[in-house]
């Protein structure tokens, strides 16, 4: 997720946000922002993170979805 979405999604402050990934890597960073804030941008976290759910949607290749729930505190 590109940063000027990260730090609009945390001005706009929706009551929830589900967030779709294939990326693993990207979706665990973009949740620590989302949860935590960027210090560096002097961004303050604003979600709780409610549940993730790995769906695969390829079956037999090691690629995952991942749908996160995320709430405002």
């Amino acid at each position: 997720m590109h940063m000027k979405l990260i730090k609009w999604l945390l001005e706009v402050k929706a009551p929830r946000i589900v967030y779709v990934s294939c990326n693993p890597a990207t979706c665990a960073r973009d949740l620590d922002y989302l949860c935590h804030g960027v210090e560096e941008k002097n961004l303050r976290g604003c979600y709780e993170l409610k549940s993730v759910i790995p769906v695969d949607m390829f079956p037999h290749t090691p690629h995952i979805e991942c749908v996160c729930l995320l709430e405002l505190r």
